[in-house]
């Protein structure tokens, strides 16, 4: 239970991040266009209302999670065959594949994914449905968009029991086929406050390069450790391949993430409306940028 103290801070902090808000939105939206290609024309980007809209009702049961998973990239326009369910022993992964629109490049990939698993306590809603929301619009601002890599969209299942679903990904990868992955993008619980990075599981040009992503957004951005915690930029990282997770958690995430408040009233959707932005201007600058760029030298 929350002290008075603590309410009125949290209430004055949500006022801050409302209006630091509202001042972002119209440099964030001129910085993707550019990115893309000199002005925007043609490309649907989701607004903080649509956001909004995905926590009217999230399933709250595991066994609801896949289904509506694939649900909501329908919504976003995936025809059902583009939807595949990779599977592996013990977990199941949600794919939809976009290839480059070049020969010269389609073997170089872009791995952009988030968790759809929730623990048993609460819904998930921050731990990850978030995620998983982000990933669908990135998604579908991008789905007629033409890239220079080849991007799949993957909704992992098992992060919370081990990080199943990324390391069963990973693991038939050999070491020459490691080489064309050039980077993986992992969205991990936003919605708390603003984007943020896991510096300890992230690789540190692309955490030097989401930083830059940010500040031409205009949109805050901190970087941070997670001593000891885990995403499913991890597995990535075992197999050398270059990987980011983007969260939005605040201090006070310890008592949302794992237990009954983890609902849509503890969901900001405008954090996760800028987790959305920033995850799909940094993918589109990785596509711009060759493989080598972010391997260690």
């Amino acid at each position: 239970m929350k002290t008075i103290k603590e309410k009125i801070f949290s209430f004055i902090s949500y006022l801050f991040f409302c209006l630091v808000f509202s001042l972002l939105l119209p440099s964030a939206q001129d910085a993707f266009a550019q990115d893309v290609n000199g002005d925007g024309n043609g490309i649907h980007l989701s607004t903080p209302e649509e956001i909004k809209s995905e926590f009217d009702s999230v399933p709250c049961k595991n066994e609801e999670r896949q289904n509506a998973v694939k649900s909501l990239f329908e919504r976003m326009g995936a025809a059902p065959d583009e939807i595949t369910i990779d599977k592996f022993k013990h977990v199941e992964n949600v794919v939809i594949r976009k290839a480059a629109s070049t020969s010269e490049t389609a073997n170089e990939k872009i791995v952009i994914g988030a968790h759809y698993d929730k623990t048993a306590a609460g819904c998930g809603a921050v731990d990850n449905w978030t995620g998983i929301v982000a990933l669908a619009h990135v998604y579908r601002t991008l789905k007629e968009v033409p890239l220079n890599k080849t991007i799949l969209f993957i909704a992992f299942g098992g992060e919370e029991q081990g990080l199943l679903g990324s390391a069963a990904m990973v693991e038939p990868i050999k070491k020459p086929e490691a080489a064309e992955y050039c980077a993986m993008i992992n969205m991990d619980s936003f919605g708390l406050t603003i984007p943020q990075v896991i510096e300890d599981i992230s690789s540190k040009k692309l955490v030097e390069l989401s930083e830059k992503v940010a500040k031409e957004m205009d949109v805050p951005f901190k970087r941070g450790y997670f001593s000891g915690g885990t995403s499913d930029s991890d597995s990535f990282l075992k197999k050398n391949i270059p990987a980011i997770t983007l969260h939005g958690l605040s201090n006070n995430w310890k008592n949302i993430l794992h237990t009954g408040f983890d609902k849509s009233a503890s969901v900001k959707p405008e954090g996760v409306y800028l987790g959305y932005r920033l995850s799909l201007s940094l993918l589109v600058r990785i596509d711009k940028t060759s493989c080598q760029e972010f391997r260690k030298k």
